[in-house]
């Protein structure tokens, strides 16, 4: 029944058949609440699409109707009469066969337009939004190191080289982290490794492409645990101007990047995003994003190219939605997420030592 009276206000919403007052009211809502946000977006292209077909099964009808009484014109016994009819019959039908015409040459022209668009939408795109992947040729510490431990023993290691890396985080004590989907895409082999020498195999559990997110849970016998995260997730939505800031691995020592949220929209408009004024590179990806008490409010994900400073990180909300859907789309238990922030009131320096244990280098192989 709440689902049903949830989906009648958002028909009247998209509809404008609210007064000013619950219009208002429900704005904010949707300014608060990621999943009614998303519902909302997903609704409005239902009933565009519907209206759409609606439009073509009109048109599609009234050529039928056209087509039929074509068919049902007696032939003419003389040359003159055949003429008078049929120009009688085109006077009678012009308009619906300028618009079938129209119709016809928009279709072919717009193929045409299609096939030539379609030919390098990436390049096109990331022209302006770069992923902050780093793309790795070789590495100067030997990657022998990381896989210490992992490996049996009586197997010899052998070296190789990363292909590409970026950053992730810790979510839970039980072993899960969180980076971009674009970090992980195409390796064949995922490993984790942070400044205070902790290094594990991971595997990527869940991927949300939609909002460049992916799970990865370690899978290492020797692992025991994190211990209580010193952080917690804020879903609501974080103020304009708002001082963040970001630990991340666009080299091999952790680099540590501050400054203001811009926006509460990221690249083009996008409401599940913020905008922030941080100089990132290749790596940052899939770091986290703070506010000054320790709270995180979202994982970074790309930039603005040839704009320094225009970053942009998928909000917490969206990460949080995904770790609650989990159970339902996977076999896994709920996770236990951190419920306590011991980092609100320390200095930075003092918060910065207690987050390095828990922010990796994600390195990916194939």
């Amino acid at each position: 029944m709440l689902e049903y009276r949830a989906y009648e206000q958002i028909e009247r919403y998209l509809n404008g058949n609210m007064a000013p007052e619950e219009q208002a009211s429900f704005e904010a809502l949707l300014h608060n609440d990621a999943r009614l946000n998303r519902q909302v977006l997903e609704h409005r292209q239902l009933l565009q699409t519907l209206q759409k077909y609606g439009q073509r099964q009109l048109l599609k009808n009234k050529l039928n109707r056209l087509h039929a009484d074509m068919q049902s014109e007696t032939v003419p016994a003389t040359r003159e009469t055949a003429t008078a009819g049929w120009r009688v019959f085109i006077n009678q039908h012009a308009q619906t066969m300028a618009v079938a015409a129209s119709v016809s040459l928009l279709s072919i022209f717009g193929t045409l337009w299609s096939v030539q668009q379609l030919k390098a939408p990436v390049q096109q795109q990331t022209v302006r939004y770069v992923e902050l992947r780093r793309e790795v040729e070789r590495l100067k510490k030997a990657q022998t190191e990381i896989i210490n431990g992992i490996n049996d023993a009586s197997k010899p290691a052998t070296p190789r080289s990363a292909t590409f890396s970026g950053t992730g985080f810790a979510i839970s004590a039980d072993g899960y982290l969180v980076t971009n989907s674009h970090v992980i895409e195409g390796g064949d082999s995922i490993y984790i490794e942070n400044k205070s020498g902790l290094k594990y195999k991971v595997n990527e559990i869940y991927r949300d492409q939609i909002h460049d997110l992916s799970i990865l849970k370690i899978e290492d016998p020797s692992f025991s645990g994190f211990g209580k995260l010193p952080y917690t997730f804020k879903t609501a939505e974080s103020d304009l101007g708002e001082h963040v800031y970001t630990l991340g691995y666009p080299r091999e020592d952790i680099v540590f990047g501050e400054g203001s949220l811009s926006s509460t929209s990221g690249f083009e408009g996008d409401t599940t995003s913020y905008q922030i004024s941080i100089p990132l590179n290749p790596g940052n990806s899939g770091g986290p994003l703070f506010d000054d008490k320790g709270n995180l409010i979202g994982v970074i994900s790309g930039k603005q190219a040839g704009q320094e400073g225009a970053a942009f990180a998928i909000k917490s909300a969206y990460l949080m939605q995904m770790v609650e859907e989990l159970p339902e789309t996977t076999s896994l238990a709920p996770m236990s997420l951190p419920k306590n922030n011991t980092l609100a009131g320390n200095p930075r320096p003092q918060q910065l030592k207690k987050l390095k244990d828990y922010v990796f280098v994600v390195k990916v192989y194939n």
